[in-house]
């Protein structure tokens, strides 16, 4: 029962983190791209600040059910982990990594620019940060598609 709860947990966000991530990607960006550069980069700095802080919780929760279910499985005398538990894990990791950079480098960038009105370079940092949430979100359809399908 409990390990159910934990995967259900993880699974749930994993849906929040990656869903979000291909939203802003491929729905809102393109949409507010018609907009001036003061309200473009004023309104993603907003919607990207609440995402961000959503992400954060995110990790915590997908870090803490994952060691949790594997040391259920260890606990369980199943063994060790299968490789996709491992290739997740290790992708995983630098998901949170890359997430750590956008979030404490990148966005900080943008909050300077935003509180400047500095508008060219909020929009460097949020080119910036487009490029790496795709890359993100590239990696968490990998980790999907290896652990549904591998």
């Amino acid at each position: 029962m409990l390990y159910a709860a934990l995967k259900t947990l993880h699974v749930l966000a994993i849906v929040v983190w990656v869903g979000g991530m291909a939203f802003a990607h491929f729905f809102l960006r393109p949409a507010v791209a018609a907009l001036e550069p003061p309200a473009r980069v004023a309104l993603m700095h907003d919607v990207l600040g609440r995402f961000f802080a959503a992400v954060l919780a995110v990790v915590v929760i997908v870090l803490a059910s994952g060691l949790a279910m594997i040391g259920i499985t260890h606990a369980s005398g199943a063994g060790g982990m299968p490789w996709t538990w491992t290739a997740m894990t290790v992708l995983g990791l630098v998901m949170v990594a890359i997430f750590g950079h956008i979030r404490f480098a990148l966005y900080r960038r943008l909050q300077r620019a935003v509180a400047a009105k500095d508008w060219p370079a909020g929009g460097a940092a949020l080119a910036k940060i487009r490029t790496w949430v795709g890359v993100n979100l590239a990696i968490g359809v990998a980790i999907v598609v290896l652990v549904g399908f591998g």
